[in-house]
């Protein structure tokens, strides 16, 4: 058995392209060029933060389908005490009113979406409290592949056509797209080389203020002039008053361990509410494969998306607490609520989609990093800030419109947040919290489902990261609807399916039902996982 702080099984049960990893130092992502700038900030004596910011920073170059300079990002440290959490969200513009969307739902192209981009001051202030290296020198990869060119990776490349035909032409800011993603009137193949000199000098503008130029110098005036000049709401102030907050995480306790998530705006809390149902019910004694344990797996999911899509929005306006939500006494009446014998629709809402990147990195002095960052919908908005490559996210079609809700679209606000890095600890014998994993599973409402299949698989069934990353997944869709990947075996699918679970068969195993990555602490160091379904690596030392 391998010894790491979430006792696993070294048997890889699944067909996997990719072992495990080990090594006193390391990052896990999508892209293997972006792990491999992380990589070398570890070997300059970089911490797990600078790691992670020059991870980051390259996937907005070499993974630009699925993140951008535009976009907002999370993280979870552990910094050796504790797990500290970072919301690096933005708000919509204060101009932004329920009188201005008229529509029935929420435009998802167009400026009306736009909220002030998160990500960059989340790069800063990350760097400012735990990065060891100049904050420069954390940006020069992802400048030198911007500026000098890369190939695309397989998987950029198919999201990248996929999304061409939408985004270039049919639409008001089709042009500027164009002109910066299809600079050859095509999308690139797999191996294509790619230059992005309007990204390069932006990055460079970045390096050079550590972030505030974005905000409030020449990036700013560029973001401002465009919005002026085009219809859109954010102004001056909006960029200039954006600050990243420092938030204490929320967790549930899940049979010896801890999962932590970022509070609400972001949708962890799902994946919580899930675990303290799954708590309630005993999940080691099953197979994770079997149909009790997935029915049971996707009744809570559907309990929990229910709380999140009901309550979830910016914590300045939410009705009910995260304290609250996550009580002991109101999960196990939950949990009553499911019956074992049948598919329920818990009205859990229609879940959002969404196109992320996740990152996690790990360092010799024991900090590790889970971040997350996103434009939201693949490339956003459809914005593209000309002779920037800030292409600008769409975060704001996650409000909601109906009226009242604590999620209705108004100004100022922080929406609902689809992505969620996550950190599980071990829970000591005083009661205090161990180092265990960063782990995160990416893509719009996949990502609690992601977490708590994860977890559950390492902890009930001792699974190791890579199996528990690579074992078929199931997706609750909406109502009773739910998809699975090809590898449920056939009488698994009948069961559910007379449960009253309405099945689906994935034609393959792929980027929607998530990317994920995974490290984990070790005695000696750690180990890390990255998910067969993306062009990934895990790159150590």
């Amino acid at each position: 058995m391998i010894q790491a702080a979430i006792a696993c099984s070294p048997e890889m049960p699944y067909s996997s392209a990719r072992p495990l990893v080990f090594g006193r130092e390391m990052v896990a992502t999508s892209q293997p060029l972006a792990a491999q700038a992380g990589l070398e900030m570890l070997r300059r004596g970089g911490s797990a933060a600078d790691a992670a910011i020059a991870t980051a920073a390259a996937l907005t170059v070499l993974e630009p389908t699925t993140n951008g300079l535009g976009g907002d990002a999370f993280a979870l440290v552990w910094d050796g005490v504790r797990v500290q959490g970072l919301n690096g969200s933005g708000r919509s513009p204060a101009a932004l009113s329920r009188e201005r969307v008229r529509a029935t739902s929420y435009p998802t192209r167009g400026w009306l979406p736009v909220t002030v981009p998160g990500q960059i001051d989340a790069w800063a202030q990350l760097h400012g409290k735990f990065g060891r290296l100049k904050f420069a020198e954390l940006l020069e990869s992802a400048i030198g592949y911007a500026r000098d060119g890369y190939q695309v990776a397989p998987l950029t490349a198919a999201l990248w056509a996929k999304a061409a035909p939408a985004l270039s032409r049919g639409h008001d800011h089709a042009e500027h797209w164009a002109a910066t993603f299809l600079p050859t009137g095509t999308a690139p193949a797999p191996g294509e080389r790619v230059f992005l000199p309007d990204h390069a000098r932006t990055l460079e503008r970045i390096a050079a203020s550590h972030g505030r130029d974005f905000y409030e110098g020449e990036i700013a005036a560029r973001i401002l002039a465009h919005s002026s000049a085009t219809g859109g709401l954010l102004d001056t102030g909006d960029l200039a008053r954006h600050s990243s907050e420092w938030v204490e995480p929320i967790h549930i306790d899940y049979r010896g361990y801890r999962l932590h998530e970022i509070p609400p705006n972001g949708q962890g809390i799902a994946a919580l509410v899930a675990l303290g149902i799954l708590e309630r019910r005993d999940l080691a004694t099953l197979s994770p494969d079997c149909p009790d344990a997935i029915h049971l797996g996707i009744e809570a999911i559907k309990l929990g998306f229910a709380d999140a899509h009901s309550h979830v929005a910016d914590r300045a306006h939410m009705t009910r607490s995260p304290d609250e939500m996550l009580d002991p006494a109101r999960l196990a009446a939950l949990a009553t609520r499911i019956d074992l014998s049948r598919a329920q629709d818990f009205s859990s809402g229609i879940p959002k989609p969404g196109g992320t990147v996740y990152l996690c990195a790990a360092d010799s002095r024991g900090m590790m990093v889970s971040f997350i960052q996103s434009n939201y919908a693949g490339w956003g908005s459809g914005i593209v800030v000309p002779g920037t490559g800030i292409a600008l996210q769409n975060r704001g079609a996650c409000f909601s419109l109906a009226p009242g809700h604590p999620n209705e679209v108004g100004p100022s606000k922080r929406p609902y947040h689809t992505i969620i890095p996550g950190m599980v600890t071990r829970i000591g014998a005083t009661g205090g919290d161990e180092p265990a994993m960063a782990f995160g599973v990416m893509g719009g409402f996949m990502q609690p489902q992601g977490h708590v299949q994860v977890v559950t698989r390492m902890v009930d069934a001792h699974q190791n990261p890579q199996a528990a990353l690579d074992a078929p997944r199931w997706q609750w869709m909406r109502d009773l609807s739910v998809q699975l990947e090809p590898g449920v075996a056939d009488a698994t699918i009948a069961d559910l399916r007379a449960r009253g679970h309405a099945i689906s068969i994935a034609d393959s195993r792929s980027v929607s039902f998530g990317r994920g990555q995974a490290i984990v602490k070790m005695p000696d160091g750690w180990m890390g996982a990255s998910d067969l379904r993306g062009d990934g690596m895990v790159a150590a030392r």
